[in-house]
Parts: C-alpha cells; structure tokens; sequence
C-alpha cells in the first residue's frame, strides 16, 4: 500500500535576514529531510512527512541551532515588537554617550566608568540579539551578517576596556576608548532592523482569510424544518436551503429552484451564471438573484474552495526566497575580514618583527573599520524610502524583497475582469436591420425593464436616452435565455444564440415574430487608459499576457484592443497557476488580478500585484496593492520605484563595500588607528543614509 506524504510545518522565531532561513534549510536538508522549504518573511519552515524524523525531533535540531519554535497557540506579538523595544532601549544610553565626543576633556561624560556603564546594557543586547543570530549562522554553516554586527562591536567593546585598563588614570585612556563606537554599532544596525521589519510586517498569509470565506451558517431541511448548522457541520446530501444574496456553503447539486450565481471569483466570468435542477453548485459563490435547494456532493477539504486554499498554500511556500544583496556576500565576506585581522597579528609580529601591542592594535583597527553598520543599513534604508514613496503615490509595497523583485520582471501577465475592465457592460456593438433604430432601442428598454439580469441593466442604462413607456403584454423570461414581450400585437423576443442560429457571433439577437431585426455584443468596459498603461509597459519593454477565466472571443477581443499579443482564456485557478509557473521558468513574472480565482496565481508568481477594491484574499495574496481602483496608472509608477530602489540599493552596497576594501588595507597597514576608523564608519552611514534619502525626491517617473 503506498502511504500518502505531507508536508509538516513548523513556525520558527528569530531568523534576522535570508542567510539564516538558508542555513536552516541546509541542516535540515542535511539530517535527512525532503522536499525542505524555509521562508524567512512567513517565518515557517516546512519538509516533507518522514517517519524517521518526526515533528518534535525537527523542532529540537531548529532550538538547537539557536532559535525558538512559535507555539500555533501563541497569539500575533501586540505593541512593540522585540526588536523595537531593544532598539528604543538601546538609544537611551547610546544618545549620552554618542554625545562626549562634542564635550570638551574633564566633562563628566568623559570619565571612562561612566561610558563602561552606559555601554554595557547596549552591548549586553547586541550580544542577545545578535551574537545569538550570529552563533546560530556559524552553527547551520551559513555566516549571515550578524557575525560582522556582533564582531565589529566586541571588538571595539573590548578593545575599550583593554585600553581603559592599561591606560587606567593616565591622559591616554581617552585615546583608546571606543565605547561609543560599540553601542553606535549596535543602535544603528538595529534601527535597520526596526525599518525593515516594519516593512516585512504586512506580509501576512491569505490563508485566515480563505477559510473565513468557508465559514458560513448554513441552512439545513431536515424533514421539512430548517435548522442552521456550521460550515464543518455539513455532511454529504445533507439538504441545503440557499436565498438570494446568501454565498452558498458548499459544492453540491440543485435538486430545487433556479437563480443567477455570481462565479466570478472562481472561475473569473464575469457574467452571472444561469443554473436550474441538476446543475452542480461552488461553495462560496453568491446567488445574486433566486432561491435554491442543494444537495451537499462535497465537504470539507474536498470542496473547490479548499483546494484553491491548498494551492495558496503551496504557491506561498515555494515562492523563492530573494536574498538581499548584503547578505549574498556576508558568507564570504565574514570569513575574508576575520581571517584579514588575524593574519594582521600574526604576520605583523612575527614576520615583520612589530611590537605586539602595536600588532594587536591594528588587528582590532581592522575589525573596526570592517564594521557593517554601511552594509547593515544600505538595504532597509533604500527599501523604507522607495516604500514611503510608492505609499505617496496609493501603492502599497509589502516587504523590502518585493522592491527587489520588481526590478528584475520581465514579463506582466493581467486578470481581465475588475483588473484591465471595470466589470460594468456596456453596449459595445448594435447593428439594427429591419426598422428605426430609435424605435427598436426603445423597445429593448422597455422589455429590459422587466429583467433582473446584469446585462439587462445594462441595456437599459445604455438606452434609457430618449425613451417612452410602451404597453407591454404577454412578458415571459427564460433565465439564461431570453425574454419576451408582446407590442401593439407583435412578439418581440430578445436573447442569446438560443434563440437564433447565425453563422457569425453575437451575444443577443433581437427578433420581430421570429425574424431577426437587430443584433447585439456586449462586454466590458476597459478602465480609463488601459491602452496608455499597456502602450507605456510594452515601451519600457515588458512582455504583457491576458490570463482569464472570461469566455475567448471576449478575452481575445480585449486583448485586440489593448495590443496584448499572448492570450489565456477560460482558465481556471488551478489552471492559472500552471501558466504561471510555465512563464516563471523562463522569465521574472508579475500576475495582477483582482478575484479569488487569481489568489494562487498572484502567490506563485513572482511578483502577485492587486488592487484596493480586490477580494481580500487577492490583496492578502499580493505583493503589491495599487489603491487607486479607476485605472492602472500606478501600475508603471510601481515597476520604476521598483528599479530605482534597487539601483540604490546597489548604489549603497558598491560605497559601504568599497569604504571597507580601501580603508582595510589602511588599517592593516598601521595608518588607521580605531579612532578614525569609527569616524570613518560613522561617515559611510552618512553617505549610505543620504543616497537612500536621495530616492524620495529623484525623478524617476
């Protein structure tokens, strides 16, 4: 018998950057674990069901590595998150003790006991938050940046105290304490932190949301009485009563009634669907208009809706993790610097016969001007400022790696329906060919009147103009059909091709005792420059493709207008998320799209982009939110913030690295003493801090 896999997941606490979600991942891979995915945005690391590993083994091997397991019961963190508290606590002591360098000698600021004091609870937290991080990245074998962080500042720390100490009651002590320069490392590295937690916060799983959408009353017959009972509750062919306006709770087969059912948010058509006796049914679309018994085909995990949940799911946790550019070369670069500032010691003493006093003093002035505040600040500060410039301009960016991965796509792939239309009709084609078309608008209003369907409205609002009442007899509607009516002793009957058979292809035909006088298309209304906002992609030389769930000659037809070459129509979502996964392979993709039907596509892909007036589970499941709803003028704005944020990004990076490659050398060399060499840092955080501050007020559109 085969035994079916599953993944098992756990949340885990503590990862500070993608090095450490990297570094779990190749330990846990390496004690035998399939199929292993660790996401340091969600937090969660999940691998494939093994039965020689179980959940609480797993769970020990991560502790052991120096970070905590979040319990499923455990509530979101209120308030101030951990790093804010440390950060604000931090800043208290580090402000006084900053400042004694604009104090002149003999300032009580200045006296070597009282900076020892302010230091040591900063530096007791440096090694909480980073050496624990740091220990951690050494263990999995994947040194993240922390090692540098909490390096850089244990070596001015102690250096500090070794110069306090030799130097004890002399005038020279001052020339050899760098406590400022300890806590300054550490208060300054976790403001980045502070900035691009605040950032990554608002990546938030789709996942509570999808299954609120389940959890409805339902309303159950039971030998002619009603009773309500929970969505869990619901069993296969239990009788279900559904009214108009109610989401129906699950998949199952109408036995009684007939309605319109809005599907749009899973299968994306826009129209609502017609559906009578023996006609299957999907948990959480909507009855716009009738009443219904349904008997209950599928439950639980089985129903569509739970399945689209399960490729949310799946699509968030294969979504490839983009490391931050700092932290691609952290692996590398923590090793180069040790290893520099030891072969300083031995190398200066031993081989060049220095003085090991002087050896010592310049390994640590290595460590010290190799210290990463630049580089631990170069990213957050850029990824806070194109954030803060893309909210002034209504879009919502979740998380620095989102800007990142903007810069890179390649290809754009649109929902048509709420996305590039406004899911309004309108009248785009009418063709009368027997009478006066005046005449005939008139009529199609006034039987339209008599219509609850949405294109119904449609056609009166497009012909409300100009019109009288008419006496109308005899009025009968087929759903789905058509509907009909009889004028001063003439049958007129408007509808689908149902009720005609045309070679060429129209969506309503309207006849006069069964000829036909007048044709119809309708389709949606493209939002206000759609073809501007494309025009404009297609120049900046993105690919765009249409992915609907829409009918073809719709989709086609839109696609025709806008200039769309590539074109996916009647899609489903499980079919949606197999296209993308298709163009992710060959090239960096963004899906934007609007309904839940997009949900698993906007989580697969590269980049998912939603908009303010989405279902809550496209926007929960998007990287991007475009608030204004009228057009996609902030589509473009977004992808340009995108590059110039890494632009910056890369800017910072190239002076903070380029600081430590010239000054290193110098220090190496005695030239630098750690004095400078703080001062030299302090000022690469000027000019990284400055050059992402540059990014809000650049022109970039």
């Amino acid at each position: 018998m085969k035994i079916e896999t599953k993944k098992l997941k756990l949340e885990v606490e503590g990862m500070s950057c993608a090095n450490c979600a990297a570094g779990i991942k190749k330990h846990l891979e390496n004690i035998g674990l399939q199929d292993v995915n660790v996401n340091f945005s969600t937090g969660e690391a999940s691998w494939e069901n093994d039965k020689n590993q179980d959940k609480n083994n797993v769970a020990k091997t991560i502790i052991s590595l120096g970070y905590k397991i979040k319990s499923s019961s455990k509530e979101d963190e209120k308030g101030l998150s951990k790093v804010e508290k440390y950060f604000y606590f931090t800043l208290i002591f580090t402000l006084p003790l900053f400042s004694h360098m604009f104090f002149p000698k003999g300032s009580v600021i200045q006296n070597p006991l009282l900076q020892f004091i302010l230091c040591l609870p900063v530096y007791i937290v440096g090694v909480s938050y980073f050496g624990r991080s740091a220990w951690g990245s050494i263990k999995t074998g994947v040194p993240n940046m922390d090692v540098l962080i909490f390096t850089g500042s244990s070596a001015a720390f102690f250096y500090s105290i070794y110069g306090w100490l030799i130097n004890y009651g002399t005038p020279a002590v001052h020339h050899y304490l760098f406590f400022e320069t300890s806590a300054t490392i550490i208060t300054l590295v976790l403001l980045g932190n502070v900035l691009e937690h605040k950032s990554v916060k608002k990546t938030t799983t789709a996942i509570g949301d999808l299954t609120a959408i389940q959890k409805v009353i339902a309303k159950k017959e039971i030998k002619g009485k009603i009773t309500e009972v929970n969505f869990e509750d619901i069993r296969v062919n239990d009788i279900l009563v559904i009214n108009s306006g109610d989401k129906i709770p699950t998949d199952g087969i109408i036995i009684s009634g007939t309605s319109y059912i809005d599907e749009s948010m899973i299968t994306g058509e826009s129209i609502p669907i017609d559906k009578t006796i023996g006609d299957e049914v999907i948990g959480g679309t909507i009855i716009t208009d009738g009443n219904l018994k349904i008997k209950a085909t599928k439950i639980g995990d089985d129903t569509l809706l739970s399945q689209i949940i399960e490729l949310v799911k799946n699509a968030q946790n294969n979504k490839p993790n983009i490391q931050k550019l700092g932290d691609q070369v952290s692996a590398v670069f923590v090793p180069v610097v040790l290893t520099i500032s030891l072969a300083t010691f031995f190398i200066g003493h031993y081989f060049f016969n220095i003085e090991i006093q002087d050896a010592f003093l310049r390994s640590i002035a290595v460590l010290v001007i190799s210290c990463p505040c630049a580089m631990g600040l170069a990213t957050p500060t850029a990824v806070m400022v194109g954030i803060g410039r893309a909210a002034k301009n209504g879009i919502l960016i979740k998380g620095g790696d989102t800007l990142e991965k903007l810069a890179s796509i390649k290809t754009i792939v649109f929902d048509k329906t709420g996305t590039l239309t406004t899911g309004k009709f309108i009248v785009s084609q009418f063709t009368v060919l027997d009478g006066d078309e005046n005449d005939v608008k008139n009529i199609i209003y006034n039987i339209e009147q008599h219509s609850s369907h949405p294109i119904a409205k449609s056609l009166c609002n497009a012909f409300q103009e100009n019109s009288s009442l008419l006496k109308l007899s005899d009025i009968t509607e087929e759903k789905g059909i058509s509907i009909s009516a009889n004028i001063d002793d003439n049958i007129y009957t408007i509808g689908s091709s149902k009720i005609y058979s045309s070679p060429e292809k129209y969506d309503l035909f309207v006849l006069k005792n069964k000829e036909l006088i007048a044709t119809l298309n309708i389709s949606d209304e493209l939002k206000t420059n759609t073809d501007l906002v494309i025009s404009s992609l297609h120049k900046r030389g993105y690919t765009t493709t249409l992915l609907s769930g829409d009918k073809k000659e719709k989709c086609n037809h839109i696609a025709s207008e806008l200039g769309i070459i590539t074109t996916y129509s009647e899609q489903l979502p499980q079919d949606k998320i197999e296209k993308i996964e298709k163009l992710v392979s060959s090239n960096k993709t963004a899906m934007v799209g609007d309904g839940i039907n997009d949900a698993p596509a906007l989580a697969k892909a590269t980049i998912g982009i939603s908009l303010g007036n989405a279902t809550q589970i496209a926007i929960q499941s998007a990287d991007v939110v475009l608030l204004n709803n009228e057009d996609l003028s902030q589509l473009p704005q977004t992808m340009q913030i995108g590059k110039h944020t890494l632009l910056t990004i890369k800017q910072n990076l190239f002076w903070a690295f380029a600081y430590n490659i010239v000054a290193i050398p110098i220090a190496v060399m005695g030239l630098l003493n750690p004095m400078w060499g703080a001062l030299f840092m302090a000022f690469s955080d000027v000019i990284v801090i400055g050059n992402s501050i540059r990014l809000r007020y650049k022109n970039i559109f």
